[in-house]
């Protein structure tokens, strides 16, 4: 029986440090899997296989690799991988390629990228929830320093079928009934820290060990509970907003040598996915009457740092 018998084909649509880490390790588990990137990466990967860095392994996986988005064509499951500001251009062109009920999951920051990938495009998106520390410190290699693992939800065939796929390549993957709320969690600590560390040129842990940083953590956290409140929505497992404050705090610690994405985009000069996150917080508490002074500093300071205010 061939090592790739069994598996769905799969697409990766954007691979950078997220589809890469993923894509890359269903693949090694034997996946059939299409890598759909920039001309760097994909000349990269035909020359030398994706070399996959991470803290349990360092190793060289072969892949295909293209630029041509027409590849997806087939792929019984597509992980959307995109920046966030990308959404509606990628959906739309995605849309007609799209095999009869394939399954497209979004593996992205931020909590409305399924409803901006249905208007866009009336493409039904499952939502992820992602944790991970990782980077591509030059093209055709990823660099994981922090977790690895996933959230779905609502539990049902679709992302039962997502779950076993992600076990099988050894990706811990859970299933919640929350899974607004769990985007909200994660909302919270990308709130918390992106900017952060992208504004301070700081990695988590340099900012975890910082008093004065970590006023500017708490009082992020604090606003973005205020508006989940506000917009009736239960952030998974911060009930207490204590305990909001204490999982900013482990996540810093646990991904001390990583250095935000929103970071990563602005030392290379890219666009960053600003309004997904603290841009959307502050948007958001202006639309239900909760003031968010921080949250929108941070945003308007990001802004400025890229050049776009």
């Amino acid at each position: 029986m061939s090592q790739q018998e069994n598996w769905p084909k799969i697409a990766v649509m954007g691979a950078g440090a997220v589809g890469g880490y993923f894509g890359g390790l269903l693949a090694r588990a034997g996946a059939p899997v299409v890598m759909i990137g920039r001309p760097a990466f994909v000349e990269a990967v035909k020359k030398s296989g994706l070399f996959l860095d991470t803290l349990q392994f360092q190793e060289s996986v072969q892949v295909e690799a293209t630029t041509e988005l027409s590849m997806v064509r087939g792929a019984e499951i597509v992980l959307f991988c995109v920046k966030t500001t990308d959404n509606a251009t990628t959906a739309r062109a995605l849309a007609p390629l799209l095999a009869p009920g394939a399954l497209v999951l979004s593996l992205q920051n931020g909590v409305d990228n399924v409803e901006q990938i249905r208007d866009a495009a009336a493409i039904e998106a499952l939502p992820a929830v992602v944790y991970v520390a990782a980077s591509v410190p030059q093209p055709g290699r990823v660099k994981h320093v922090g977790r690895g693992d996933l959230v779905i939800g609502p539990r049902e065939e679709k992302t039962e079928r997502v779950a076993a796929l992600f076990s099988r390549a050894n990706v811990p993957c859970r299933i919640s009934e929350n899974i607004r709320g769990e985007l909200w969690t994660k909302l919270v600590w990308n709130c918390a820290l992106n900017a952060v560390s992208a504004l301070g040129r700081a990695k988590y842990g340099q900012i975890a060990a910082s008093a004065d940083a970590w006023k500017v953590v708490e009082t992020a956290v604090y606003e973005v509970l205020a508006v989940a409140r506000a917009d009736e929505i239960q952030p998974s497992g911060l009930e207490d907003p204590k305990a909001a404050l204490a999982g900013a705090l482990k996540i810093a610690t646990q991904m001390a040598e990583a250095l935000s994405s929103t970071g990563q985009d602005l030392n290379r000069g890219k666009r960053t996915e600003i309004d997904s996150l603290n841009g959307y917080v502050s948007r958001r508490g202006a639309a239900l009457g909760v003031p968010t002074p921080v949250n929108h500093a941070l945003y308007a300071l990001v802004e400025l740092a890229e050049g776009r205010s």
